[in-house]
């Protein structure tokens, strides 16, 4: 890819900026995985991408429950989720790890979005959706362990899960002012948002050309 290029320069005709969806697997005040996709949000933004986040605090979701959904459908935050996906070229997870495996605000979220909706008829919206992964923890793994775990729900989802993924390890003391104290952590994301953008590029490419 071309560093002195923004994403929105040099496209074929047809095809619009990328937008880019973050989720935070954790809603906790101070949270370290809301703050690493704060700064990953910020770093897209300057890059010209049209990125923002869906907001688990201001938008909740109940636990998914089939008997609830047979009687009532799919509850409006769950619609509102699945579109925001559906609108996005791709998504960015940053995942906290709880007993090495994944948050249940997380998981929940992810069955959401894959669930048919009647009134519109949209199954599951990661189908083909371009992913990248995340997590920062306190301890020495940096939340590795729940990014190996949400790879194989990907896979059985359909999704494109870019092999590129960080964790940030000590997370506690991670952070200095807007970014990372650690250089190499933060070249590391750099390397994987690069990444994100070139392939979310190219299958917008792909899907405009098919159209």
């Amino acid at each position: 890819m071309n560093g002195n290029r923004t994403a929105g320069e040099g496209k074929d005709k047809g095809m619009s900026a990328l937008k880019i969806l973050g989720l935070a697997g954790s809603a906790r005040t101070g949270s370290y995985n809301r703050k690493l996709l704060a700064l990953i949000i910020d770093r897209l933004r300057r890059q010209g991408i049209d990125a923002e986040v869906f907001e688990f605090r201001d938008t909740p979701l109940p636990m998914f429950d089939q008997d609830e959904e047979a009687a009532s459908g799919l509850p409006e935050n769950a619609k509102l989720l699945k579109s925001k996906i559906l609108e996005a070229d791709a998504v960015v997870l940053v995942a906290p790890e709880y007993n090495s495996s994944v948050t249940p605000l997380l998981k929940n979220a992810i069955d959401w979005a894959s669930r048919q909706d009647p009134t519109t008829g949209v199954g599951n919206v990661w189908r083909h959706k371009v992913i990248a992964l995340a997590s920062a923890s306190p301890g020495a793994y940096g939340g590795m362990r729940g990014l190996i775990a949400l790879r194989p729900v990907f896979q059985h989802l359909d999704s494109l899960v870019i092999a590129e993924q960080v964790s940030v390890p000590k997370a506690h003391e991670a952070f200095e002012g807007e970014g990372l104290k650690d250089e190499r952590t933060s070249q590391f994301l750099d390397a994987m948002l690069s990444r994100l953008v070139e392939v979310a590029t190219i299958h917008q490419r792909a899907t405009v050309g098919s159209s």
